[in-house]
């Protein structure tokens, strides 16, 4: 099974993918992560999207997390895509503790930007994080 947690910065999807693989012990990648599988980028490109396509009906979890919306072709047809917002506040609230506590006006423009970017992909589940806990936000996503 492949599990694609998709969103913009700092709206919790790593959160949830790392909880997710203590409960199903499901191997998470991140962003650009497959460019480790091999020396070259259209060679690890090549391993991650065939890794992915073995995983699909597989015993085996993978959870992809996901921030750019190009990564997204990497999600095999059955994968189960799950959308994790946030309000922008709280994204650069979030942003800002990676700062140090001050988030620089161009830093805020380019998250303003960006924000609703992967509002028109498609989901099987689109989880708005405003005060839920991780384990809740689990539990739906499990569920599926």
């Amino acid at each position: 099974m492949v599990i694609g947690i998709i969103g913009e910065s700092c709206t919790g999807k790593s959160s949830v993918a790392y909880e997710l693989s203590k409960r199903i012990n499901a191997e998470v990648y991140a962003g650009k992560d497959f460019l480790k599988l091999a020396k070259s980028e259209s060679d690890a490109r090549k391993i991650f999207s065939e890794l992915l396509s073995s995983n699909e009906y597989g015993d085996a979890v993978v959870v992809y997390v996901i921030t750019d919306t190009e990564h997204i072709t990497f999600l095999p047809p059955k994968a189960l895509r799950v959308l994790v917002t946030a309000d922008i506040d709280i994204i650069k609230e979030r942003f800002a503790m990676r700062m140090n506590g001050k988030l620089p006006a161009p830093v805020a423009a380019m998250l303003e930007k960006k924000h609703g970017m992967f509002d028109k992909e498609k989901n099987d589940l689109h989880i708005h994080n405003a005060g839920k806990s991780i384990s809740d936000i689990c539990d739906k996503i499990l569920a599926l």
